[in-house]
């Protein structure tokens, strides 16, 4: 097993200094390569600079840009320096970042353009800026302990308001060491996904530390992602099953003597959102040489929940066995043993709290278990299946959507008295809301009009795709509104 630090920062392969630890990929069609020494020696630079401004151990700093490595330069030079970075999405929309920042309340914020710099009331500087050589002797890293905060990744509770998970140094230490197995030769990992999820950034971390080549996708885009596998020999795809559907559309668009070669990946990673047979079918025949393997993980327990056997096929559509390392059992509602049941999970990656959340209580149980609220079932022989989330929330392309957030968005508008959102399925998706709203009194609903208003206010990807005009929405027995109905008269609609 690679040798672990005690900081995260320090999770870096230092026996290749000229071996190739980054390559950039860029939507302008730019190509650049980093060497672990030239990465290494811009982490050192964002530390020394961190500690010469005199910022107190512990403090925040928000990373706030698209992909790229002096992102990742960045955030391992905060971690040397004793300080806390927090990744933020840089698709939130204003409100959103605003809330985010004022909880994260940082000390410096990295942005990648000066665009993004906007309305931001703490200090800014550039990543370029960040990670450029200091003058002068490099200032001593302080020591760190396990229990030390490593890192604050934001994510979204039943309210879906952004929540910053607290991560210690020993978590994501404990990921590295048992979630990603040793090569016998270096890899080559594509990753297209923004690296302020966890996946993203937990399979850069680990391509670091064990001295393979990160092949780093500004943002996503299907058919350069297709290309680089090919151009780049690339070994390990991961990614959420839309893109990967995306990618599959983009190559059959093309004439045969145009297609990307997928021949070079030996192993395919799938996680965030589920996926259908078909889908799963499609990918196999992509990616001849590839194992596919499914996988699950949450921001407050870490990336590192089940395995798949080397020696055996796991079964279509299971995420794999529980594994070795991880504690999990699944429970009803009163917390009694059910199959299929809930998922409770206990490991080495479990959050230490809500950053300045004090009215947010933790999400474990009296002997530790983390209760998920995703619903799975287990076969005989021990694999695990996603069945679904207890609550009301749904996945859109690996994103979590929150029905109410979007209703409320909706109900803002001046011509809708009441609005409900369902999940419809899609290929590519997985999901997609639609939304049902009844007009204010007097008013009329324009689709386009209230579809315009909720992508100014929303994330692109919580946005209804169709807006139904209707008298009155349906109730259930409890008097509530009956989503199980819409959601069956919207599948009857499109």
């Amino acid at each position: 097993m690679t040798k672990l630090p005690s900081n995260q920062g320090d999770a870096i392969d230092r026996s290749h200094p000229d071996r190739v630890a980054v390559v950039e990929s860029r939507g302008d069609g730019s190509r650049t390569e980093v060497s672990f020494a030239e990465l290494d020696a811009r982490a050192d630079a964002m530390a020394d600079r961190l500690l010469r401004a005199g910022h107190p151990r512990g403090a925040t700093v928000v990373l706030l840009g698209e992909n790229s490595a002096d992102w990742l330069a960045s955030f391992l030079g905060i971690q040397r320096a004793g300080l806390v970075p927090a990744p933020i999405s840089y698709k939130f929309p204003p409100e959103t970042r605003a809330a985010v920042l004022d909880n994260a309340d940082p000390v410096l914020v990295l942005v990648d353009t000066a665009e993004r710099a906007a309305g931001i009331a703490a200090p800014v500087l550039s990543f370029s800026e960040a990670v450029a050589p200091v003058t002068g002797d490099q200032l001593p890293h302080p020591e760190t302990t396990g229990s030390d905060p490593a890192m604050i990744l934001y994510t979204s509770g039943s309210t879906g308001v952004p929540k910053g998970v607290v991560l210690s140094q020993a978590s994501h230490l404990w990921v590295l060491g048992v979630g990603f197995d040793p090569s016998p030769t270096p890899q080559i990992t594509l990753v297209a996904a923004p690296l302020y999820h966890m996946n993203a950034l937990a399979n850069c971390q680990a391509s670091l530390l064990r001295g393979d080549t990160v092949v780093l996708m500004d943002r996503f885009d299907a058919g350069r992602f297709a290309d680089l596998i090919a151009s780049e020999q690339v070994t390990n795809v991961t990614g959420v099953p839309p893109m990967l559907a995306l990618v599959l559309q983009e190559q059959q668009r093309r004439t045969p003597d145009q297609r990307a070669d997928f021949s070079s990946v030996t192993a395919t990673y799938i996680g965030s959102a589920p996926a259908s047979d078909d889908l799963l079918d499609q990918i196999e025949a992509a990616f001849p040489r590839s194992r596919m393997k499914l996988s699950y993980g949450t921001t407050e327990s870490g990336p590192v929940a089940f395995s798949h056997d080397p020696q055996r096929r796991s079964p279509r559509g299971s995420v794999g066995l529980a594994h070795p390392a991880v504690d999990i059992r699944l429970v009803g509602p009163d917390g009694e043993p059910a199959n299929p049941g809930v998922m409770e999970i206990r490991t080495g990656a479990l959050l230490t709290g809500y950053h300045r959340r004090d009215d947010v209580p933790m999400p474990l149980t009296g002997d530790g278990f983390y209760h998920t609220k995703d619903v799975f079932r287990r076969d005989e022989d021990g694999y695990y299946f996603f069945e679904g989330r207890v609550d009301d929330m749904f996945t859109s392309g690996g994103e979590n959507v929150y029905p109410r957030l979007v209703e409320q968005v909706i109900e803002d508008h001046p011509d809708v008295n009441e609005a409900a959102v369902v999940p419809v399925e899609d290929p590519v998706k997985g999901n997609r809301p639609v939304a049902f709203v009844v007009p204010a009194p007097g008013r009329r609903v324009d689709e386009a009009a209230v579809k315009a208003y909720t992508l100014e206010h929303l994330e692109p990807y919580a946005h209804p795709r169709r807006i139904f005009v209707v008298e009155s929405l349906p109730l259930s027995s409890s008097n509530k509104v009956d989503r199980h109905a819409l959601t069956a008269r919207a599948k009857g609609l499109l």
